[in-house]
């Protein structure tokens, strides 16, 4: 019995089924479309589309580890050249499987399986621009936002030549007023100081002659 066993082992050994699905990947890569039983399509699906993922980073340890799989140098440079840029914007399902009816011979049932960006006459989002989904954290604005405020126009060059000589000419007028108002007040000042010196003077004459009185 095969309770719990998931993987369809198709009447082959590890290595036999291991050696199958490389080949047919091979030529799917190649060809974009084969055509083979059902089961095996099945198989193919789930062999190749992780290695069509890691085709999506283009480094060196991808296409080493698409290389273990696949020993095949051809189809590693198809899988990360054309076809890397075809799917690159998709995130996932780059395979479809189309039932063909039964097979003649021994009654199998047979399916076409194919890249699905690469058949032109199949594809609903062919000539369409996939755009970046934006998210936000706060929420989407309401679609009746308000416009934005026009900038301040920056003023001209005359206009702040203009402005910068009057503010130079108005310091220069201030300048001029405390000079002369300190002149002012050093000639009170000396004026001052000249009268104390002489009531001074004269009061020191008046108390000599009041002593040579005396004497």
């Amino acid at each position: 019995m095969r309770h719990g066993d998931k993987i369809n082992n198709l009447g082959r050994t590890a290595s036999h089924r291991r050696a199958m699905l490389a080949n047919m990947a091979i030529a799917l890569i190649e060809h974009k479309r084969i055509t083979t039983t059902l089961a095996k399509a099945k198989a193919l699906r789930k062999y190749v589309e992780p290695l069509v993922t890691k085709a999506k980073s283009n480094t060196t340890h991808s296409r080493r580890v698409v290389f273990s799989y696949l020993q095949n140098k051809d189809a590693v440079t198809e899988l990360f050249g054309p076809i890397a840029d075809k799917i690159g914007e998709r995130p996932g399902g780059y395979m479809r499987v189309i039932k063909l009816g039964f097979r003649r011979g021994d009654g199998a049932e047979t399916a076409m399986i194919e890249f699905v960006d690469f058949n032109e006459t199949y594809n609903p989002n062919a000539g369409k621009v996939r755009q970046a989904k934006k998210t936000r954290r706060g929420g989407r604005r309401s679609a009746a936002a308000a416009p934005a405020a026009p900038a301040p126009e920056a003023p001209a060059a005359e206009t702040v030549a203009e402005t910068t000589e009057e503010v130079v000419a108005a310091a220069e007028e201030t300048a001029a007023e405390a000079v002369e108002a300190a002149e002012e007040v050093v000639a009170e000042a000396t004026e001052e100081v000249a009268d104390a010196a002489e009531e001074a003077g004269e009061e020191g004459s008046e108390e000599e002659k009041k002593d040579d009185e005396k004497a």
